[in-house]
């Protein structure tokens, strides 16, 4: 889907201010889920999470090593999707670099 909003050359927001706002109110609304959101924000899952709630609009985990079913669902999305774009990898390099 194409979008165009037209808007005055004074307004002081950036075209990613918009983005952001807009993935904000679609993911509140149901109409976008985390990973979409994060997507049309122009930002990382973890980002765009972390934005969320430093606007309170979710609840952090209680505990810090909980990860949010969200992330973990919009993680699971991602990979699948990369899988069907062919991005993988050799298992044989899945550990490489993480002995240093």
């Amino acid at each position: 889907m194409l979008l165009t909003i037209d808007l005055p050359d004074n307004l002081p927001v950036t075209e990613a201010d918009v983005r952001i706002e807009l993935a904000i109110v679609l993911y509140q609304q149901h109409n976008l889920s985390l990973d979409k959101a994060a997507q049309l924000a122009v930002m990382s899952v973890d980002d765009f999470y972390q934005l969320l709630i430093d606007r309170h609009i979710v609840t952090p985990p209680a505990d810090i090593d909980d990860e949010p079913a969200e992330l973990v669902l919009a993680s699971l999305r991602t990979s699948l999707q990369q899988i069907k774009e062919g991005k993988v990898h050799p298992i044989s390099e899945l550990w490489d670099g993480t002995d240093d």
